[in-house]
């Protein structure tokens, strides 16, 4: 089978689409023929070394933990999966970006036939960040919520979740993002000098809570609008979280097979939409990754094998 590999750290030009066998499903796993699998910041951040002390890959390097597809084999004890049926899953050994991935049963969900098979492989890291990011922030029926990165992979679910909680939300993104913001209820402010006064402004009375998904200075933005630490969560800066005492709950927080049901559910309603920026084959992993590292995508990049 065709699996995206990397043999050292460095930019996309370490990553290559190379031959290798077909893995064999162990006990409680199942093969998964991947139909779709999106790719995410914090994959390219691993491939470049920018990771190594808290996430150091082993050489020859796979990547990925989103997929969707089709189970063609399973192995010993599986009950509840069988061959044929379409799933939605991660896996949490760098391995989705291949035509074939092996996975555990208690990671995966089935596709509800709603569900476009690209934004089904691109739902678990981002939807799963974005779940544990606005339950960690509380939003609730009368809050404020501001998000930073609003139209990102992340921020474009947790603006419409934290909507569904009930929340007034305000998004702090590229003025290219602000139509699509107000069509799905939530009142776009650009970022960039005085961007505090223009939060200010599109809060009444107050600023309850902040999702930061960009880094930079917005734990201290959401400090200096009086926002209480304990209802201000980052993904991204995490020496915030010492400093300040302010949340760092993400995907870990959100991983699993129940948080990924839900999300699928809710895109088979019409209650959530997941944008897809742009889908590649996979044998053009490069240009998908010095697409996703240009910045400003709204939603996600989606490998297709």
């Amino acid at each position: 089978m065709k699996a995206v590999r990397f043999g050292e750290y460095g930019g996309v030009d370490v990553l290559n689409v190379v031959d290798v066998p077909t893995p064999e499903p162990g006990p409680g796993e199942v093969l998964v023929q991947v139909k779709a699998a999106g790719i995410n910041p914090g994959e390219g951040k691993i491939r470049s070394g920018e990771l190594h002390s808290r996430f150091p890959a082993s050489f020859p390097s796979g990547e990925g933990s989103d997929l969707a597809g089709i189970v063609t084999s399973t192995g010993p004890g599986v009950v509840g999966f069988s061959v044929g049926d379409e799933v939605i899953g991660y896996t949490d050994n760098r391995a989705s970006h291949a035509e074939y991935v092996v996975a555990d049963v208690q990671n995966l969900t089935p596709r509800p036939a709603g569900v476009p098979w690209n934004v089904a492989g691109s739902l678990f890291v981002a939807g799963a960040t974005a779940y544990a990011a606005v339950r960690a922030v509380a939003a609730a029926t009368g809050d404020t919520v501001v998000v930073a990165g609003a139209a990102g992979g992340v921020g474009s679910i947790a603006v419409q979740l934290a909507r569904l909680a009930g929340a007034s939300v305000i998004g702090l993104a590229n003025e290219t993002n602000h139509v699509w913001l107000a069509e799905h209820g939530i009142i776009p402010v650009s970022y960039g000098d005085g961007v505090a006064e223009r939060i200010k402004a599109a809060a009444a009375p107050q600023v309850d809570a902040l999702i930061d998904t960009q880094g930079g200075d917005y734990v201290q933005l959401a400090l200096d609008l009086g926002v209480r630490p304990e209802r201000i969560d980052t993904i991204v800066n995490f020496a915030a979280v010492a400093e300040h005492g302010v949340k760092a709950e993400g995907n870990a927080a959100g991983a699993s097979a129940a948080v990924l049901a839900e999300l699928a559910a809710l895109v088979a309603a019409g209650k959530l939409e997941v944008p897809i920026a742009a889908t590649f084959p996979l044998s053009q992993v490069r240009d998908a990754y010095t697409e996703l590292e240009r910045g400003h995508t709204r939603g996600k990049i989606v490998l297709i094998p």
